[in-house]
């Protein structure tokens, strides 16, 4: 077991010791700057969409290739199933989230 010294306990405040620099954040000493993880919840939903945006583009786009292109093999063909299902999945995904913002929406303003 070990004994704190008195400059380890002051009143009732104990000064922890870092053991791991991932435990107590901020504290390790070192100065590494963190960037936020989101400015805001619209810049998030934004990002959020765009990406989804670019499924669905990224997906028409791989279909077009396909139609034009009658000598394509069966790896493009793959490709081209794998990129519509990414974007249906993301919209689908995209449409469950937005149901149930609009439900909470309705359930707040219902709390009048």
């Amino acid at each position: 077991m070990q004994i704190l010294s008195t400059n380890d306990v002051n009143g009732d405040f104990v000064n922890m010791k870092l053991t791991n620099p991932r435990h107590i954040a901020g504290l390790s000493g070192s100065n590494q700057q963190k960037e936020p993880v989101v400015s805001s919840f619209a810049e998030m939903f934004n990002k959020a969409l765009n990406e989804v945006n670019e499924l669905e583009i990224k997906s028409t786009n791989l279909g077009i290739q396909l139609a034009a292109n009658p000598e394509v093999s069966i790896d493009d063909i793959a490709t081209v199933q794998i990129a519509a299902e990414e974007a249906e999945m993301a919209i689908l995904f995209t449409k469950g989230i937005l149901d149930r913002v609009i439900r909470a929406y309705k359930e707040i303003t219902n709390l009048r």
